[in-house]
């Protein structure tokens, strides 16, 4: 693997932590940044506010089958990231039902974790075109090389401020709460300490778009959050 390829951001879906550890371990950190959820309704929080550039969903979870949280991803979310199915039941109707929901592939288990690897690989290269670049005003923002781009400026962002600055951009031209970006960012389970951490990383972020285009872009809504503050065309100098 050439260390110039671009990280991939990866949801695995699977409520056996045991198979879920395996992935991890073999596909590593060094190709792809890997996100889990145990349950289908975790995995659609994170949908909701993350992007990803394959899913691998199981289908029997707990509470909510890997069909209907195939069929609301496609559906409510409007989400176009390719699926991976992965499931014991090997029959022709269940994977005509898995596609029916919206799913891109499927694997079944037992399965050799090169093959699960080879299939990301191949959706990925498939949909690259296609992968959506986010804007809020004259802001573009690449949630897969984590670039902005403003007024023929250009920076990176990395770690939790991209992911702090994504969600300001889809939430555009709202606020977010401090506990909403808590919530997306450390799960509803946070507390005072990454309450404290948030206000860290937007400090970080706006010093990273100041330093790179020019303008911090991240307006301070006191009391309520926080929300991306687009220039006027041609200006940079907003605080």
């Amino acid at each position: 693997m050439t260390s110039n390829q671009p990280q991939l951001r990866l949801l695995i879906v699977e409520d056996q932590v045991d198979l879920a550890e395996n992935l991890f371990e073999f596909l590593g950190e060094d190709r792809y940044v890997l996100d889990f959820a145990a349950d289908g309704l975790t995995a659609l929080h994170l949908l909701a506010t993350q992007s990803y550039d394959v899913i691998v969903l199981d289908l029997m979870l707990p509470g909510v089958s890997g069909y209907d949280i195939c069929k609301r991803i496609r559906k409510d979310l409007q989400c176009q990231t390719p699926v991976i199915l992965m499931t014991a039941l090997s029959g022709l109707s269940d994977k005509e039902k898995g596609f029916d929901c919206g799913a891109d592939d499927y694997i079944v288990k037992p399965f050799e974790l090169r093959e699960l690897q080879l299939r990301i690989e191949a959706l990925h290269r498939r949909y690259l075109p296609q992968r959506r670049v986010l804007s809020a005003g004259d802001i573009r923002f690449d949630p897969g090389t984590l670039e902005v781009e403003l007024n023929g400026l250009k920076t990176a962002l990395s770690g939790t401020p991209a992911r702090l600055f994504e969600l300001l951009v889809r939430a555009y031209p709202s606020f977010l709460s401090h506990e909403a970006l808590s919530d997306a960012l450390w799960g509803a389970r946070h507390g005072e300490t990454e309450g404290n951490s948030l206000r860290t990383h937007i400090y970080t972020l706006r010093k990273s778009l100041q330093a790179g285009l020019g303008s911090g872009l991240v307006k301070t809504i006191h009391g309520r959050g926080y929300s991306l503050e687009v220039p006027a065309k041609g200006n940079t100098d907003a605080p």
